[in-house]
């Protein structure tokens, strides 16, 4: 199998390259992102491999077709970079990674929000200066504090265990609650009331798309910490910056936003102008945002490489696709 690889880095190539010659497959790493641009760089190959800010819409995936593609594998979770109904129309499978490793995401999600609380980051501006002046660094104890997480799939069930482990009461919100956890769940209004922490665990989909608004922020306690290492469009940003500045949340911890897609994995620091609400959001103190890192580990990248290319060693046998996004 030939796989066209896109949006290429160096963390891709050292976890892809060396398991792709076991399996006894041939990858062309392409630096560029896959957009209706560049689909035409997938000629001659098999397969596209494609990441979360990589372009699928209707005309790529014609496009592909007609070069020759026979199935669209994704290297992560999140499948809205596609469109499904196209994807079925041209009889091309898409084949994701569900589940790299959990535990590396909802880490990434509590260290976000030890950092924020404890102002880790302005601590580290100030004894870099050595400036060791501690005022103004105060937080809060999690100790005893109520934890809400919303969705209690495979991270949010890491988050719950991370969180449990710092002595936090858990409530939790999923719109298909699993029994066999044996959790408190409420609704999301409840949640919100009694949440010192909220910690969102989602998919985004059309019907989860900003379902954490204006509204929702106005519902929760006031000085509330918000950490959301999910997709970044569950949230309203412009009702987050609102929030932040108003004082109604105490912070927040990000390891994505709603404008990644223009961002995240590139050096932008050259650009003169920035997305005016990402701005404000990075210009306050009580944001912390990392740049969809939540993945980034040895352990994460081997399991996201080994579950794309069992995706397609599966495609070539003609075996049950499990992996496959109906």
């Amino acid at each position: 199998m030939k796989i066209a690889f896109f949006d290429t880095k160096s963390y891709w190539k050292d976890s892809f390259g060396p398991m792709a010659e076991k399996y006894g497959y041939e990858i062309t790493f392409f630096n560029e992102r896959l957009t209706p641009a560049t689909a035409h760089l997938a000629a001659g190959h098999d397969a596209t491999c494609s990441f979360v800010n990589d372009e699928v819409p209707a005309e790529v995936i014609r496009e592909l077709k007609d070069l020759g593609i026979k199935v669209l594998l994704l290297r992560c979770a999140g499948f809205d970079s596609v469109d499904l109904a196209v994807a079925k129309e041209c009889g091309l499978p898409v084949l994701r990674v569900p589940a790299y490793s959990p535990q590396s995401v909802a880490e990434q999600g509590a260290a976000l929000l030890m950092a924020i609380n404890r102002k880790c980051h302005l601590s580290y501006q100030r004894t870099t200066r050595f400036n060791f002046d501690i005022a103004g660094l105060t937080g809060i104890a999690l100790y005893g504090k109520t934890a809400g997480i919303i969705g209690t799939g495979k991270i949010g069930q890491c988050m719950i265990d991370i969180l449990k482990g710092f002595g936090m009461n858990i409530i939790a919100y999923d719109a298909f609650p699993n029994p066999n956890l044996g959790l408190e769940y409420v609704t999301l209004d409840e949640l919100y009331a009694r949440s010192d922490v909220i910690s969102i665990h989602c998919p985004l989909m059309p019907a989860t798309r900003h379902m954490v608004d204006k509204d929702a922020f106005a519902k929760m306690k006031d000085g509330v910490i918000f950490i959301n290492v999910a997709r970044g469009g569950l949230v309203d940003s412009e009702a987050l910056a609102d929030a932040v500045e108003s004082g109604k949340v105490r912070g927040v911890g990000m390891d994505v936003c709603e404008v990644e897609h223009e961002y995240f994995f590139e050096d932008r620091s050259n650009l003169e102008k920035h997305d005016p609400t990402l701005a404000r959001l990075l210009a306050n103190e009580k944001v912390l945002i990392s740049g969809h890192q939540a993945f980034l580990t040895e352990e994460a990248l081997e399991q996201m490489a080994k579950v794309t290319l069992d995706n397609a060693k599966a495609f070539l046998a003609g075996e049950e696709l499990v992996n496959e996004v109906k």
